[in-house]
């Protein structure tokens, strides 16, 4: 078997109960060692092999996997956040379906919760925004052209956006064009949940300007919208004079 296990988004204590119980029984666990926590490498066992796909391609990947499995082994393979999210997994799993290999998924909690808990923030305030885009700039990696920055930036709905802090500059151009205003509030947010975690606090228009003055040029979140506030209407769920399934309004 081998199972897809999300490491969390940087603490080596968020890791889900079944993750680290996994890593403690596996035989192999090949782990994305340019974003993973080596310190989740503490739960293994002695005998087990470990292997930094950092420094491997797919084809490699695969290899051990394979060999794994024949020799009736345990592999877990760690992945930084959530495997669902830029986890490049389902070019692993369609190798690995071909094969009729079994795998199975054991999600974690990924770097964009990581980064609200880091600002204390709720994406989704009444009134505010009850939608959360989560995206990335145009790289060496394409985006669809129907999902260009611009364009979903349009929404004035919250926005994380993954693997673009290198890109800041064409960020908050592309930011600006879609509708957010230069007074937007914005964050970066550097390795969350790490023990070096930065938060640091501005607007769409700073955001380029921070990241220079704070060192920032990658492992960071950009969160923009409203919600940084922290100003939103209540909600209905507490409110006394709302009634739903579990508790009359109070009159």
């Amino acid at each position: 078997m081998i199972q897809f296990v999300g490491a969390g988004s940087g603490a080596e204590d968020l890791i889900t109960v079944r993750g680290a119980r996994l890593l403690a029984e596996a035989d192999v666990i090949i782990y994305a060692g340019s974003l993973v926590n080596p310190k989740l490498l503490e739960y293994k066992k002695e005998s087990c092999e470990v292997y930094n796909s950092a420094h491997m391609t797919l084809e490699e990947v695969f290899a051990v996997m394979q060999k794994a499995h024949g020799e009736g082994k345990l592999v877990v393979r760690l992945h930084t956040g959530d495997p669902c999210l830029y986890g490049a997994i389902q070019e692993q799993m369609d190798l690995l379906n071909a094969q009729n290999i079994p795998y199975d998924v054991v999600p974690g909690v990924s770097s964009f919760c990581g980064a609200a808990a880091a600002l204390k923030a709720e994406y989704t305030l009444p009134e505010v925004s009850q939608t959360v885009i989560i995206t990335r700039m145009a790289g060496r990696t394409p985006v669809p052209q129907r999902e260009e920055i611009a364009s979903l930036a349009a929404h004035g709905a919250t926005m994380v956006i993954f693997l673009s802090t290198g890109l800041l500059d064409g960020l908050t151009a592309r930011l600006l064009e879609g509708g957010y205003r230069p007074e937007t509030p914005a964050a970066i947010v550097y390795k969350a949940t790490w023990p070096e975690q930065k938060v640091v606090l501005g607007t769409v228009g700073t955001l380029a300007e921070l990241a220079r003055e704070n060192g920032i040029s990658k492992t960071a979140l950009i969160i923009v919208g409203e919600v940084l506030n922290r100003a939103g209407e209540r909600s209905k769920l507490y409110d006394p004079a709302f009634t739903h399934e579990f508790r009359e309004a109070v009159q």
